[in-house]
């Protein structure tokens, strides 16, 4: 068996193609961009061949760095976009229809006539979701009503519909597999959580025939091998997959009931480790699969919340009010003031999401006085991106019913010691940045090393993940009181 591992972390804007060595690891990474569509005012769209060129143009750039043969790749392991829905002819392969993006918004009538019709509960109670057209199920309705020529294709047992995991596997074993792991299918709305299949009620209800879906595996096994892709050796297997949050859950090493990421992107995303029995939010959260390893093994569950803006926010002030030039000018301009100066900045620019899921809020910016400097602006945005974050691991601590283990960070503003001090205070948990930043790749490789015995054990693995700093809590208990009631006026006010 080979020792590296190649990695695809198919993301919205672009894929990135990475090699991990078996000690852990990232030897080389390679990231290629690819058109975003907008036809209409929120709609996305992606071309399916757009994204595999992407991943083909990454595959022979990793190959030509030459950190090891094609023939020393032990297996391969895939992370990507979730929710994104396409649909495919499953004699030729090619695309019937651009793919619908996540952040698509063309159903939201739809979702809003299910939930006038009371839909909603059941739903949640099966699937762990909201109805919400972030979700793939009715991005599939509206390509089975909305594609042309797609009846005689239905006839004709032709179409295969998937999310972007399972249009990779399918092209990377040549349409041998049609499967999709159980990360990703929690995704859809149309698996139940509990049985871990395609439910009949949901898919009856969102009307997608059951026999266009790909399988539900396992995150972690062998679900199939390379077949005629430009570059590799026939013959490898694929043998992770994961959708990259719970990708992200996975490569920071958080295995135990209580041990929680935050990803701080253009969003923030948060997960918590639940354990294998399925747990309910009553606090406005999504109940999600966060793995499962082997055939044999239960699947693991998570709680997810969101936050919509959290970098976006620092790119706001950048290019609407151009307070600073570059991103991380922030932490700079923010460090010339001692605090907040009593400003609130609640960035709801695209309304808040969890717990709170209020999506015709708006951003307000409250507390100004004359003695306000850009600073006090810049530490308020700052405040506010950890404050929001807080709001939701306090919200999944009341969930689970424990305290939250220290709060492991990744994503590019992770990269902000500043934020992160912040992040540790107002949270009261102590904060782990990894020296591995790229944690939906590490998730990736970790998966698919494990379906083919490259690592024996999740316990092997928090071996090779390592810290590369800590953040300790310095705010006192009153404080952060102090602090939270503050905001919590200007959210109320936002919420009006």
């Amino acid at each position: 068996m080979g020792e590296f591992v190649l990695a695809i972390d198919q993301g919205t804007t672009g894929s990135t193609v990475a090699l991990m060595d078996s000690h852990g690891k990232l030897r080389a990474s390679v990231n290629h961009e690819f058109p975003q569509i907008y036809p209409q005012p929120g709609w996305v769209e992606h071309r399916p061949a757009d994204i595999w060129t992407s991943v083909g143009k990454g595959i022979r750039a990793i190959l030509r760095k030459k950190i090891c043969k094609p023939s020393e790749i032990a297996c391969i392991g895939i992370t990507n976009q979730r929710e994104t829905a396409l649909l495919w002819d499953r004699k030729t392969g090619e695309p019937l229809n651009n793919a619908i993006v996540w952040q698509c918004r063309r159903t939201t009538q739809f979702c809003e006539s299910l939930r006038a019709a009371g839909h909603e509960k059941s739903v949640r109670r099966k699937s762990g979701l909201v109805l919400d057209p972030y979700f793939s199920a009715s991005k599939y309705r509206w390509l089975l009503k909305n594609t042309p020529g797609i009846a005689r294709a239905l006839q004709g047992n032709r179409v295969a519909a998937g999310t972007i995991d399972s249009f990779l596997v399918w092209r990377l074993t040549g349409g041998a597999a049609h499967v999709t792991d159980v990360s990703n299918a929690s995704r859809t709305s149309l698996m139940n959580l509990k049985s871990g299949r395609w439910d009949q009620h949901l898919l009856d209800l969102f009307e997608v025939p059951r026999n266009i879906l790909p399988a539900i595996v396992p995150s972690s096994a062998i679900l199939g091998h390379t077949q005629g892709v430009p570059g590799l050796p026939d013959g490898i297997p694929v043998s992770g997959v994961a959708g990259d949050q719970q990708a992200a859950l996975f490569g920071q090493a958080c295995f135990a009931v209580g041990d929680a990421k935050c990803t701080f992107g253009t969003g923030s995303f948060i997960l918590m480790n639940t354990g294998s029995e399925v747990l309910h939010s009553n606090a406005g959260l999504l109940t999600t699969v966060a793995w499962q390893l082997g055939e044999k093994g239960k699947p693991v569950y998570a709680l997810e919340g969101g936050a919509f803006v959290c970098g976006a926010a620092v790119q706001w002030l950048r290019d609407g009010l151009q307070m600073i030039k570059r991103a991380p000018d922030i932490e700079k301009l923010a460090l010339q003031v001692a605090d907040h100066g009593g400003v609130e900045f609640v960035p709801a620019l695209t309304g808040l999401g969890a717990p709170h899921w209020a999506p015709d809020a708006r951003g307000t910016i409250t507390g100004l006085t004359r003695g306000t400097e850009r600073g006090h602006i810049a530490r308020a945005t700052l405040d506010a991106m950890a404050l929001q974050n807080a709001d939701i691991l306090r919200a999944m601590e009341s969930d689970l019913g424990k305290r939250m283990r220290p709060l492991r960070v990744d994503g590019g503003a992770a990269a902000n010691d500043l934020l992160m001090q912040i992040q540790a205070d107002v949270l009261g948990r102590r904060l782990i940045r990894p020296q591995v930043i790229e944690t939906t790749v590490a998730g990736a490789c970790y998966l698919a090393g494990l379906g083919v015995g490259l690592w024996q054990s999740p316990a092997e693995l928090k071996h090779i993940w390592q810290a590369e700093r800590e953040f300790a809590v310095n705010m006192t208990t009153v404080a952060r009181r102090k602090r939270q009631s503050s905001w919590n006026i200007a959210l109320h006010r936002t919420l009006l």
